[in-house]
């Protein structure tokens, strides 16, 4: 692996049918970094993630997780790498005919050979790992949205993964429970070291959790800006990157 990187993504070209979202793109994350991957709507940043975790085949090129590819990973080799990270949806994703325990139950039942008194303990840890302890036994629809995104992010966590990825984890909340979000992901970093990926366009929650960010372009099809978000919002060549982290739009160059 290149140098300390945890994730190597090679001259990879995405998109759907026959037209492509992304060209050609590189970039590396560091072991124990929180990366945010940015840029404005339709630039490609949740299909760019769903490429990384092996959810859909590139056009080109490679992912590298751990220095293993996924994209030419026979069954075995996936199914390995897919045992050392979690992820979390936007709406959290959770079955609705479940409990938050038997959610949380889910990655443990399928990877792991514990009994189901051993599972039904390590959920509830991992419920009470994001404050969510005596909630178990409720369902999804009884809770909010943002009690629903942490239940999503507790199964993510079952199996004590290497690496999380997350797709928009604060859209739909409020203010202070998207920071308290936030306060979590840092947590969860410092407390376990894991590397974590973001998706997202919540400016306020990339500023708080982000060491560096790459910047998609809808119209160049690439990444135009890579660094930490305080460099990039006052020392970026492009324009558009600096009023974009600014908040300040009006210029795209």
């Amino acid at each position: 692996m290149e140098n300390d990187a945890i994730i190597e993504v090679r001259d990879l070209t995405v998109g759907y049918d026959r037209r492509a979202v992304l060209e050609k793109i590189n970039f590396t994350v560091k072991k124990g970094e929180i990366f945010c991957i940015l840029g404005g709507s339709g630039c490609g940043k949740s299909t760019l993630l769903k490429h990384m975790i092996g959810l859909l085949p590139p056009f080109s090129g490679d992912v590298r997780l751990f220095g293993e590819s996924m994209v030419y990973a026979d069954d075995a080799a996936r199914h390995r790498l897919m045992r050392r990270f979690g992820v979390t949806y936007q709406g959290g994703a959770l079955f609705g005919s479940m409990t938050l325990l038997e959610n949380v139950e889910l990655p443990l039942a399928e990877y792991t050979g514990l009994s189901r008194a051993e599972r039904r303990k390590v959920a509830a840890e991992k419920l009470a790992q994001v404050d969510l302890a005596g909630f178990e036994d409720y369902m999804p629809a009884e809770i909010s949205g943002g009690m629903r995104k942490r239940a999503g992010l507790a199964r993510a966590l079952a199996l004590d993964p290497e690496m999380l990825f997350f797709d928009e984890p604060s859209a739909g909340l409020d203010p202070i429970t998207a920071a308290e979000l936030d306060r979590l992901i840092l947590k969860l970093r410092d407390q376990s070291g894991a590397t974590i990926v973001v998706v997202t366009h919540d400016l306020d929650s990339v500023f708080a959790i982000a060491d560096r960010i790459i910047m998609l372009s809808k119209q160049d099809k690439k990444i135009v800006a890579e660094g930490s978000p305080c460099d990039l919002r006052e020392n970026a060549d492009m324009l558009w990157v600096r009023n974009f982290l600014t908040r300040d739009g009006l210029s795209r160059r």
